[in-house]
């Protein structure tokens, strides 16, 4: 197969992880698309020459809009800030490039809606691609645990919590969008759809616990001290609410960037009328499983995600052995180069980066009504 001309728009952290998984995909998905990394574009002075060199870029640029449309680019990996995405997205689907874009794509659903055009677009809610998730999926689909009655997924971190914490794009209202809700509160809404179904309406709250941070004074790539003048923290650190699910399930998420003594704190329990599943993205090769016929003392077992669960078998021989987070993203970038081969979608995609961010708006405007919200569809 030919490889597939691929650019890196934006080259922090994210960028960076999106490049290694293309590194990595031929290593344990031999038979996927081919890929050549053309170009990496970043307007940071220095970041994207030092990317190029380091990851193996054919060139640099500052300018992301040299790429657009350049005829050596096939797809587009857009780890930009949230307020870029819908120029960025909207650009590269005009002219026909595929897009692997990360979350929350934009900073509302219209946002999303506008990235129009005859192209894959592959979305990074890498959280639903655990083997172990793929499991709890099944299970719930083949009725093992009874009718899901009520579920609590939670995502807190404490990446945020620190004061001195630097006042980045991401505390900006016009650059970050809502804060914590698109931030954690994406991932959070894609994995409770993803197991349980569609959001029928919801109630939610939220707070901002650290009103003031400084500002920074260089460009920042991660969650570094601030050293500036102190500026005003204009969305979200924390969010709680209460979903009725389509099915009749209700469903309690909460998340916080702010969280003391939780890192990375992800995960889910979700009660059945005959069981009930447990999940910690922390041992995401785990799920906690209580089934039987007594309905009262019922033990949980742990089962271990093996080489028949999900895409497990392309990393690992034999349950038990743990997988990691990059792993997620090169799952996430082979069904991405996947779908741009068959031209048929794999994983995540656009359509469900929309209904997130629907239901993200709706909590919002839950917040401002004080009422229940039904998300548009």
């Amino acid at each position: 197969m030919e490889a597939l001309g691929v650019a890196v728009v934006g080259f922090g952290w994210m960028g960076r992880v999106h490049a290694q998984a293309y590194a990595r995909v031929p290593h344990h998905f031999p038979d996927i698309l081919p890929v050549r990394l053309v170009s990496v574009a970043d307007d940071v002075p220095g970041r994207a020459e030092a990317a190029a060199q380091r990851y193996g870029f054919g060139e640099s640029t500052p300018d992301w809009r040299s790429l657009v449309g350049d005829p050596r680019v096939g797809a587009v990996s857009i780890t930009a800030p949230n307020f870029l995405h819908r120029e960025m997205g909207s650009a590269f689907a005009a002219a026909g490039q595929h897009i692997w874009i990360e979350k929350p794509v934009g900073l509302t659903a219209d946002d999303a809606r506008a990235i129009v055009g005859d192209v894959q677009v592959a979305v990074g809610f890498n959280y639903r691609n655990a083997p172990a998730v793929e499991k709890a999926r099944e299970l719930i689909a083949a009725g093992g645990i009874g009718s899901v009655t009520h579920a609590r997924f939670r995502f807190l971190s404490d990446y945020a919590a620190h004061p001195d914490g630097a006042l980045s794009w991401r505390f900006e209202r016009a650059r970050g969008g809502n804060g914590v809700l698109g931030d954690l509160g994406a991932h959070g809404v894609d994995l409770i759809r993803y197991l349980l179904g569609e959001i029928d309406s919801l109630v939610a709250d939220t707070a901002t616990f650290i009103p003031e941070r400084p500002r920074p004074t260089a460009a920042t790539a991660g969650h570094e001290r601030g050293s500036g003048e102190p500026g005003p923290v204009e969305n979200d650190d924390y969010f709680g609410s209460l979903l009725r699910m389509a099915s009749g399930a209700r469903v309690m998420l909460d998340c916080s960037r702010v969280a003391v003594g939780e890192q990375n704190s992800y995960g889910f329990e979700i009660h059945g009328t005959r069981g009930a599943l447990f999940w910690d993205f922390r041992r995401m090769g785990e799920l906690g499983v209580s089934t039987g016929s007594s309905y009262q003392d019922e033990p949980v077992r742990t089962l271990f995600a093996g080489p028949l669960d999900g895409d497990f078998g392309a990393f690992q021989p034999g349950a038990g052995i743990p997988m990691g987070y990059d792993d997620l993203k090169v799952i996430e970038a082979a069904r991405f180069l996947r779908s741009v081969s068959e031209l048929t979608p794999y994983g995540a995609n656009l359509v469900d980066a929309i209904r997130a961010a629907s239901v993200l708006d709706a909590m919002e405007q839950s917040v401002v009504t004080g009422g229940w919200v039904t998300p548009s569809r």
